[in-house]
């Protein structure tokens, strides 16, 4: 914030980050605290402890609140109508019969997991998670099982494309950083996204799964599940519904990736106009629209009758936007104090190697501030002297890259937003989240950074 210098050192400001995660875990488990209280708590007290200016005290708050909400709260919104709309037409279980007569039930899991992945090629993590969700907990509602069996192998397919595989931002972002090859980084990208997602989301899925059979929750249901209409329509169609958000969402990417690579000229009207079209609040949008008339008006249904199951829709979801979005707030005054830059600097200088720093550096960003995004780029600023000097081409620059990237999604916490997200739309209570979300987000890591390394080395 403009004007506030940090003058702690990194050993107090780590303290009093450990500090501030211990006490909002004690609210929230042990006096039961509600989650959302508890964020506000305690952002506000790391916010003084760690010396942020008493006059700027609710501007930080409620800029990092906002920030996230910004993102969250339409693309949540507007999910959970579309979801709903699914449900309600019939759609999504027609679309889960059909995928189970294709795969059978043994293999529902990874026919879900498999789409993803290939959904998650240009969609952010959040928008291709919730545009899958009715057909996950649909799934889950037929096949039993709980809902983890499902839900982790899609949610790690989302992830491991948004963080390894470019267009997603942070990798486009540490490639122009470091001058890594975009093209070669999509492609050692894939060779480290599907084997992890192997392990971390298809193999922990099912051993999770097992062990912790959640029930499947009626949060994009508006209510308890509709019964099964008699005319639903037909998958094909509720394939093209969903597959209308990612393909415009692919459009916006897709030419933010033309950009970077010099082919098409920014300033032009035509990409303005597409890149709006494509971004993931319109994208959601139109599809949202576009479905109240395909599943809603054109089959019968009156536009009162549409407009109230969108309705329905939005009630169930606010607690996910308010808690969203106040860890984003944590997240924000965590960055905003200077946390993650006093423990980048501490590490930069510890004397290990490129490749095994940039992994550590970016997973301590992420632990101490909760962002993937701005752990990633952050380290990749970090040190990139360090691979300059080096003199690193092809693929061992690409592989730094992965390896940075590996470490930005380590030990998701309470300080990152997508923590809550995933969280509260499975079900889940805080432990159930850390024992989940928290161990498959370290797999990703750990696994990525070994797959990085086989690159590293090997290429």
């Amino acid at each position: 914030m403009e004007g506030f210098e940090q003058t702690l050192g990194a050993g107090a400001l780590l303290s009093i980050a450990a500090g501030a995660i211990v006490l909002l875990l004690v609210l929230i488990i042990h006096f039961r605290v509600h989650a959302f209280l508890a964020l506000i708590l305690v952002s506000l007290l790391t916010a003084v402890v760690a010396g942020i200016p008493a006059t700027a005290l609710v501007s930080t708050l409620t800029t990092a609140f906002g920030s996230t909400l910004g993102g969250v709260a339409l693309l949540v919104g507007l999910g959970a109508m579309l979801g709903r709309l699914m449900e309600v037409s019939g759609g999504a279980q027609a679309l889960a019969n059909d995928l189970v007569a294709r795969f059978g039930e043994k293999r529902a899991p990874l026919a879900l997991g498999l789409a993803s992945l290939i959904f998650g090629f240009p969609i952010f993590f959040d928008a291709g998670l919730i545009v899958m969700l009715p057909v996950v907990f649909t799934v889950a509602r037929r096949l039993g099982g709980g809902l983890l069996r499902y839900g982790i192998p899609v949610a790690t397919a989302f992830s491991v494309m948004h963080v390894f595989v470019p267009p997603h931002p942070g990798p486009v972002a540490a490639a122009e950083l470091l001058g890594a090859d975009v093209g070669l980084l999509i492609l050692l990208g894939l060779f480290v996204a599907i084997p992890t997602w192997v392990v971390a989301g298809q193999l922990f899925g099912l051993w999770v799964g097992k062990r912790i059979v959640l029930p499947v929750p009626d949060i994009l249901s508006g209510g308890p599940q509709v019964e099964d209409r008699a005319d639903p329509p037909k998958p094909s169609t509720v394939i093209g519904l969903l597959l209308l958000p990612l393909l415009l969402i692919f459009l916006n990417t897709g030419l933010d990736y033309a950009r970077v690579q010099g082919w098409v000229d920014p300033a032009a009207t035509w990409y303005g106009l597409a890149r709006t079209l494509g971004s993931t609040p319109i994208a959601l949008l139109i599809a949202v629209l576009v479905a109240s008339y395909v599943v809603g008006v054109r089959r019968g249904q009156s536009v009162k009758k549409v407009e109230s199951i969108l309705d329905s829709a939005l009630g169930p979801v606010c607690a996910i936007i308010l808690i969203t979005g106040a860890g984003g707030m944590f997240g924000g005054v965590l960055r905003a104090s200077g946390i993650g830059d006093a423990l980048a600097d501490a590490l930069a200088d510890i004397g290990l190697p490129i490749f095994v720093a940039g992994f550590v550096i970016s997973t301590a960003l992420r632990v101490a501030q909760g962002s993937a995004t701005v752990a990633l780029i952050t380290s990749a600023g970090l040190v990139q002297p360090a691979v300059a000097a080096a003199g690193y081409q092809g693929a061992d620059l690409a592989a730094v890259v992965l390896a940075l990237a590996a470490g930005s999604v380590m030990l998701s916490h309470v300080n990152d937003s997508g923590f809550w997200l995933v969280g509260r739309f499975f079900g889940m209570d805080v432990k159930t989240t850390f024992r989940t979300w928290t161990v498959m987000q370290t797999l990703v890591g750990l696994m990525g950074f070994a797959m990085a390394g086989l690159v590293f080395w090997l290429f």
